[in-house]
């Protein structure tokens, strides 16, 4: 194609859609949670290209539209999100604080879910990102995530906005556990329980009936019996001001504003992207579908993340 010798970025995207072309189905299954997009503009392509090399301390925004790519479903994806395939909502912060049965369903839903979701791995834009930070490229990475995979791509200039679903934090102490530890106490607490699944939520979510989880028991804190809960911002909680600030003194560092895989619909990932537009950072955005913040953007792509960031050049 006469376009190639112009844009050496498309060729290098157009090179791998060749060698994956024949390996469809070797990968499919990972890309189940993935909604459809259309073909991407190679002119698109080496605009990013350019964007990014524009860039000396790159900022980066995380979302669910990441991890989609290693078989974690999201909330709104259209089609292959949570909320398109049930009417199941994700549990709140309050409901989980203070109902003991809310407790009890959410934590077995979570123990037949965790096995399969603690082993994910990093996918390709995850790579891609953590190549950009050891080259010097990518200043800050911060993620509206809990699912661990940027740390298991070897991402370390990195914020978990909302937590991380591998830790576990007792409510009255504040002692700090891995999550591994915990399903084995689940198992030793339920030796005779074993129910299977009617479907995948997002983060490590499973669908399971009220009558299947009404024996399963919960552990307490070991060190003071208190209440525990993964140590992840639930819905209808807020971040707290102490992280608020240091993201916001990353981005002040900061000369440039990457989203990937992010519709910014929740509001404590979206208020960075309203100050690095306040500030007259660049921004650019990609995302398959719209985003909140499309009006804000320098550029806007929608495409996968996996597909597009590891052919970007960070130098």
């Amino acid at each position: 194609m006469p376009f190639l010798s112009v844009f050496p970025t498309a060729k290098r995207y157009l090179h791998w859609k060749q060698i994956h072309k024949n390996h469809r189905s070797a990968f499919a299954s990972s890309l189940a949670f993935v909604p459809s997009c259309l073909p991407l503009d190679p002119i698109l392509l080496e605009e990013l290209q350019k964007f990014l090399l524009q860039s000396r301390k790159l900022f980066v925004l995380s979302g669910a539209g990441v991890s989609t790519e290693s078989g974690i479903p999201d909330y709104r994806s259209k089609e292959v999100g949570l909320y398109a395939r049930t009417t199941r909502k994700p549990i709140q912060h309050f409901e989980f604080i203070h109902s003991a049965r809310s407790r009890q369903r959410y934590w077995a839903r979570n123990y037949v879910g965790w096995p399969q979701f603690s082993s994910r791995q990093a996918n390709e834009a995850h790579r891609a990102l953590s190549e950009w930070e050891k080259v010097g490229k990518l200043h800050w990475l911060v993620t509206q995530n809990v699912d661990a995979l940027h740390t298991k791509a070897g991402s370390q200039h990195l914020t978990e906005l909302h937590g991380c679903s591998h830790r576990v934090i007792c409510l009255s102490c504040g002692e700090m556990t891995p999550r591994s530890h915990l399903q084995e106490r689940f198992a030793a607490l339920n030796p005779a329980w074993s129910e299977e699944a009617h479907g995948i939520g997002a983060d490590g979510d499973v669908f399971l009936t009220d009558e299947q989880v009404k024996h399963f028991s919960i552990p307490s804190c070991r060190k003071c019996g208190g209440i525990l809960k993964p140590d992840v911002t639930f819905f209808g909680d807020t971040v707290n001001k102490e992280k608020v600030s240091f993201v916001n003194d990353r981005l002040a560092e900061s000369d440039a504003v990457l989203v990937v895989g992010s519709s910014l619909q929740v509001y404590s990932g979206y208020r960075f992207i309203i100050a690095a537009y306040e500030k007259l950072l660049p921004i650019a955005i990609l995302n398959i579908g719209a985003s909140r913040a499309d009006k804000l953007a320098t550029l806007k792509i929608s495409g996968r993340c996996g597909e597009i960031l590891p052919y970007i050049l960070p130098l």
